[in-house]
Formats: structure tokens, C-alpha cells, sequence
């Protein structure tokens, strides 16, 4: 089998995410589906700029960061 830089970010990009579900800690499993989404964004620009995959992961990153900022703030 031969593997593409595309490819193989996308098995990571889909790796991080899977592994963030299985996070039992809110600000982890956050941090960990963020850096997947990033690597689905890589992903979507290696697609020749697929623009569904970067929006979708773009706005769930923004999702991610906007609740991990309001855990920190109620925690302080």
C-alpha cells in the first residue's frame, strides 16, 4: 500500500478525533477533537481546498475553543 501525505493526514485526523471521544475529561477530549479538526482542516486543503471538510471542522474548532473558554472562565 502506498500512502499519501494526504492520506496519512487524514488517518491522523481521524484517529485524534476518535481518540478524543474516548477522553472521560470535558477539557481534554476538547483540546484533543481541536488538534484533530486542525489536521481535518490540513486534510480538507490537501483536497485541493475541500471546502465542506474545512467549515465543518473550522466551526467545530471555534465551538471547542468558545466552551473551553467559558470552563476557564467559570473555574478561574
Amino acid at each position: 500500500m502506498d500512502f499519501t501525505v494526504t492520506d496519512i493526514v487524514g488517518y491522523l485526523a481521524s484517529i485524534t478525533v476518535l481518540c478524543s471521544f474516548l477522553m472521560s475529561r470535558m477539557v481534554r477530549l476538547r483540546i484533543i477533537n481541536i488538534i484533530g479538526c486542525g489536521l481535518f482542516i490540513a486534510y480538507g486543503v490537501l483536497l485541493d481546498f475541500s471546502i465542506p471538510i474545512i467549515v465543518t471542522n473550522a466551526a467545530i474548532v471555534v465551538i471547542n475553543a468558545y466552551y473551553l473558554y467559558k470552563m476557564k472562565k467559570v473555574t478561574g
